[in-house]
């Protein structure tokens, strides 16, 4: 492993992707200053998107808990309440308490933050504030906005994006969601929790289509009989503004209703955040999708312009953008280090939640890898049965013939932190048998991974 002579390294967007790069870079020596147009670094994630977000979904997940489950267990609670002014006064010092972290280790690791919007100049130099910044390398970090809807649009009032329900101080009656994807599901989740009629318009015929089918149809499954009303293969037409809120034609199955709301939320996916940065003139090239282009180390068509995150192609996802920007950190100080995305796991933080990693049964099936499948139900799982959360299963793809795990797909309780193993283990190309090999303590929700492995041999204990 080898170092370079520090160098000036110039990060555009203080978001996941372009802090972590920062942080990484100036522990290798480099001379580092970050640019964003947010007063606060943390980018969309932090500021209006990934904690604010998983803030009032565990809020609300705790007034469920106490309206519902905790009876289960003999405790009753009277009069609960909600008070939107504190949910959102709390929910807002975590986001300034975690911005205040992040300029801790600015100042820790002597990076300068600038807050400005950036304008590339050429290959070397970007201009913010009506100051000029001399790189030897450039990062683009800027992240992605909102996908816009033709004939939809946001205005933040009725129709909102997702940074606009956030900010919401009262909870809407109804809301209708158009996009039954993981962002609209999940923000869907937090009103319908507290007592907010939820529609959701998707285009497609299943929700979360990015998932493997069977955590798709379970999800579905479980919202739907916690209250969401699904609309699929069907679309919005005609938005017009009314007195108390929206309405709009609905065009299902060839026929045509109207559905007035009072809120509309636009979650489409998103797009990334590149127009304003000079890209063309100084030869870096996009894909027909809006995407940078990148090499396998993450540099542009432009010599020594680098680009990470969610402006470059794969899934949008905070810790993908991390992963970038630590190999590209890595790549300038003359470290080997590449980002395997093959094993970046994504999570819906619904209730109950939603993990994967890897391939999917379908990828594999059109790919034609002989591949065996293995599901253990959490309701065979004892700590799940313990805590009454026995929705929800493990399921586990592995090769054929060398065992080698392929995927996994988990829905319940806790799935986010435990697709982590199986990431891990995929990472170490660990198969079926070493995971059966692994002690799994008692009575832990992770115990299912360790009987799904069992069933690749029919060897499962519980079920």
């Amino acid at each position: 492993m080898t170092k370079n002579v520090a160098k000036n390294i110039v990060v555009i967007g203080a978001g996941p992707g372009g802090y972590v790069c920062a942080i990484r870079a100036a522990q290798l020596g480099h001379s580092v200053t970050v640019i964003d147009e947010m007063s606060r670094p943390g980018g969309t994630c932090l500021n209006m998107g990934c904690i604010p977000s998983k803030n009032l979904l565990h809020a609300t997940h705790e007034y469920q808990k106490v309206l519902h489950d905790l009876p289960k267990f003999g405790i009753e609670a009277k009069q609960v309440t909600v008070d939107m002014y504190k949910m959102h006064a709390q929910k807002n010092q975590v986001i300034n308490e975690l911005g205040q972290g992040i300029q801790f280790l600015f100042k820790k690791n002597n990076i300068r933050f600038v807050n400005a919007k950036a304008e590339l100049i050429n290959k070397n130099q970007v201009k913010a504030a009506s100051e000029i910044f001399n790189a030897d390398a450039i990062v683009i970090a800027t992240g992605s906005l909102p996908r816009a809807i033709e004939n939809i649009a946001i205005n933040e009032t009725a129709v909102l994006s997702s940074k606009g329900l956030l900010e919401l101080d009262q909870v809407p009656k109804s809301l209708a969601i158009i996009g039954g994807g993981y962002i609209g599901l999940e923000l869907g989740s937090v009103c319908m929790r507290l007592g907010t009629e939820v529609h959701v318009i998707e285009a497609m015929d299943r929700i979360a289509p990015g998932l493997d089918s069977d955590l798709s149809q379970s999800l579905y499954t479980a919202l739907e009989k916690q209250g969401f009303n699904f609309h699929m293969k069907a679309k919005i037409n005609e938005v017009k503004s009314t007195d108390s809120g929206a309405e709009f034609f609905l065009e299902q199955n060839g026929q045509k209703q109207v559905l007035n709301v009072e809120k509309i939320l636009v979650s489409v996916g998103r797009v990334p955040n590149t127009n304003s940065l000079n890209l063309g003139k100084i030869g870096v090239e996009i894909t027909s999708q809006g995407f940078i282009k990148v090499d396998d180390h993450l540099e542009t068509t432009c010599k020594g312009i680098y680009a990470i995150g969610d402006v470059v192609e794969g899934p949008m996802l905070a810790h993908k953008a991390e992963e970038e920007g630590v190999a590209v950190a890595e790549h300038l100080s003359g470290i080997v280090s590449h980002v395997d995305y093959n094993v970046i796991p994504a999570v819906v933080f619904t209730q109950p939640e939603v993990a994967s990693v890897g391939f999917t049964e379908s990828q594999l099936q059109l790919s034609e890898v002989p591949y065996k499948v293995s599901k253990f139900p959490f309701s065979a799982n004892s700590r799940a049965k313990a805590v009454h959360e026995p929705f929800g299963f493990v399921k586990l793809l592995c090769h054929q013939e060398s065992g080698l795990v392929l995927g996994t797909h988990i829905i319940g309780s806790c799935a986010g932190a435990m697709i982590a193993q199986v990431a891990q283990a995929m990472k170490m190309r660990a198969t079926a048998e070493d995971i059966v090999r692994t002690c799994h303590a008692h009575p832990t929700y992770s115990e299912a991974i360790k009987e799904a492995a069992l069933g690749i041999f029919s060897r499962a204990i519980h079920s």
